[in-house]
């Protein structure tokens, strides 16, 4: 597959294909800062969207290895504040495979565009968790919990919550602590847009009417939560599914359960990560999008190939990933 074709490089991000730990296509387009042409690099830090969820997914499953959480907890026992029309009954394990029925802040299957949920609610209010409850904690049950399976954002967003409450510090404090330090991802956290650190590359959304670039600043939470916002680099992504495969963040059980298909046949979805069916096998994924931001990242297991895409642009990784793998998975 020639990365150099000028099809290939309408992608606006940076790529990372391993096989077999070894590095086979490491490329990196476009701009980080449009304005001032300053392009991305192998470095450079990309907001994520919802693909932080498997971050939380895994510090829950840490927590529960350690006898400190458990899969059948309820949320109603584990909070002190009014639940409203939400079951309290609500499990964790509902929670971590989109079964809970809780009311969801951002419902795909309503709304389409993520910017609509800031037109009466400013977006820089965001900024921890319990910020988002304002925009769910009235609101009815979607559907009985435990009936069927529906992506659900405010679920991830009540998981960081009990991260919090239980180990009594900020879920991204604690997600630093028990996950990206130990796996060396250095350039990974969730930071304030207002106070980004260097190299982080700007969001950009094309304006039809102008026919130009603005940035995402008034489009996504002013911080990541639970629902997602990490910023990482592919370099990162590639360290935690090492160590994630290695079972050096979760015993060899848990990891397998975590990529073992949850959900049912119509959606399939582990503990905060994909699935895609290949053959007889799953291989797991984690994706995420924002307005200006996409992300996608899986590892086959069978073939022992990575792949990690990212674009400040939204850019569609999802059709450069079946090419890559097509091209790839095979050789």
């Amino acid at each position: 597959m020639d990365f150099n074709k000028s099809e290939d490089n309408n992608f606006r991000g940076n790529i990372l294909v391993c096989k077999e730990d070894n590095v086979i296509v490491q490329k990196s387009y476009g701009y980080a800062d449009l304005p001032n042409r300053i392009p991305n690099e192998y470095d450079t830090k990309f907001a994520t969207a919802s693909a932080g969820k498997v971050f939380v997914a895994v510090g829950i499953l840490q927590l529960i290895e350690k006898g400190m959480l458990m899969f059948h907890d309820k949320i109603g026992d584990i909070f002190d504040f009014d639940l409203k029309q939400i079951d309290p009954n609500i499990t964790i394990e509902q929670l971590l495979t989109h079964t809970s029925g809780i009311p969801d802040y951002f419902d795909e299957n309503v709304m389409t565009e993520y910017e609509e949920l800031w037109i009466d609610f400013p977006n820089y209010k965001i900024r921890s968790n319990k910020d988002l409850l304002p925009l769910f904690i009235n609101k009815p049950m979607m559907f009985p919990r435990g009936s069927k399976f529906q992506y659900n954002n405010a679920g991830f967003v009540v998981l960081a919550m009990v991260i919090e409450k239980i180990v009594q510090k900020p879920f991204d404090e604690y997600l630093k602590q028990n996950i990206f330090e130990p796996c060396k991802m250095t350039d990974t956290g969730y930071y304030e847009l207002d106070r980004l650190p260097a190299k982080c590359a700007v969001n950009y959304i094309l304006d039809p009417k102008r026919n130009e670039y603005r940035t995402n600043i008034f489009s996504v939470d002013a911080k990541g939560t639970g629902a997602g916002g990490a910023f990482t680099t592919t370099k990162d992504i590639k360290l935690f599914w090492c160590n994630l495969l290695a079972n050096k963040l979760l015993s060899p059980e848990m990891t397998l359960q975590m990529m073992r298909n949850q959900s049912g046949e119509s959606e399939c979805y582990g503990y905060g990560i994909w699935l895609s069916k290949k053959d007889d096998y799953f291989i797991p994924y984690f994706q995420g999008s924002d307005p200006g931001v996409s992300f996608i990242s899986c590892y086959d297991i069978k073939s022992r190939l990575m792949v990690t895409l990212l674009s400040n642009y939204g850019d569609n990784v999802w059709k450069l990933l079946n090419d890559i793998l097509s091209h790839y998975q095979n050789e």
